[in-house]
């Protein structure tokens, strides 16, 4: 059976090889932040194997680590490779591959698709392939691998180019590559913390509730701020949701849940613009474009996030009420 700590396994090897170039290379904190978070990814089932076992010591020892990984962070300044290749041959690489260079990333959500839709009729020896619990997430990272084996055979070059490739772009972003994981955990610890409550009783004191506009303009506002700070709507949305969005809009002046969800999370997507939190999105393009301001992308939306802001916010005012 096919499982996702195998997908864990795969990113724990391709750190420790980054780690080790590194190392060979004699940057010596790069080398040290990637074999020490290699090994939390390795050694993830051991620590909750260990925690449930009732020693508790592994999971401190990791709790530790993530803590010298944030001290390793700013350290970790961005570095090209000499060997990324030379610029005039990349591009006439491409100008030949033309179209093809679309296959694998396209791959990528296809097989993660037909293994959502179709993942649970597979068996081998009547065992199920997939786990049922996590098969998106296999899913993806079997995609993945998919994708790398496609992009060897469609640029003609061996697989341990695509590896080394990656190596240069996790090189290339940094500590900026733990954003997405670090993200999802904080919208938990959001969720769960009770600051929906809090932002509640605060627009419950300060707000003019009675005003519909009011709290309108403050959710969709929240919306863009939480997103600055976690770096994705979904995980503002549940915190604005459960601190304005019910009490207030919906069960106090009567707005549209589905038109106020739809275009609140487009209000949390203008903030996804303006935010370096976003690693995905706003640091990741401007590492692969080697640009020299890492800022570049967010300075260039800037404008364009305002202005979807500004319609999106007048049309729900003329729409969530209805």
């Amino acid at each position: 059976m096919l499982r996702i700590e195998y997908a864990y396994w795969l990113i724990a090897a391709l750190l420790a090889y980054t780690g080790l170039r590194n190392l060979r290379e004699r940057h010596g904190w790069r080398a040290a932040f990637w074999l020490l978070l290699g090994a939390l990814f390795g050694g993830g089932d051991y620590v909750l194997a260990q925690q449930a076992a009732g020693n508790p010591l592994p999971a401190q020892i990791a709790g530790v680590s993530v803590i010298v990984l944030a001290l390793l962070a700013p350290r970790l300044h961005r570095q090209a490779h000499a060997d990324g290749g030379d610029a005039q041959a990349r591009l006439q690489s491409a100008l030949r591959l033309g179209h093809k260079l679309f296959v694998p990333a396209l791959l990528i959500p296809l097989v993660t698709l037909l293994v959502a839709l179709f993942g649970a009729y597979l068996s081998i020896a009547g065992h199920a392939l997939f786990a049922k619990a996590q098969m998106t997430l296999t899913g993806l990272a079997l995609a993945c691998v998919v994708a790398l084996l496609a992009a060897a055979r469609v640029a003609r070059v061996p697989v341990r180019q695509g590896i080394a490739e990656g190596r240069r772009l996790l090189d290339a972003i940094g500590w900026a590559a733990l954003l997405p994981l670090l993200l999802a955990a904080l919208g938990e610890v959001f969720t769960h913390s009770g600051v929906g409550a809090a932002i509640a009783a605060l627009a419950s004191n300060n707000l003019p509730t009675g005003s519909a506009l009011a709290c309108l303009l403050v959710f969709a506002l929240g919306m863009v701020l939480f997103t600055v700070i976690m770096g994705n709507a979904f995980a503002a949305f549940p915190v604005m949701m459960a601190g304005i969005g019910l009490p207030l809009l919906i069960h106090q002046h009567g707005a549209n849940p589905a038109i106020l969800g739809s275009m609140g999370m487009l209000c949390g997507y203008c903030g996804t613009l303006l935010t370096p939190m976003a690693a995905d999105y706003n640091l990741v393009p401007a590492a692969l474009l080697e640009l020299r301001n890492p800022y570049g992308v967010i300075r260039a939306q800037v404008w364009s996030a305002v202005s979807i802001f500004i319609v999106t916010f007048l049309m729900m005012w003329m729409l969530v009420f209805r």
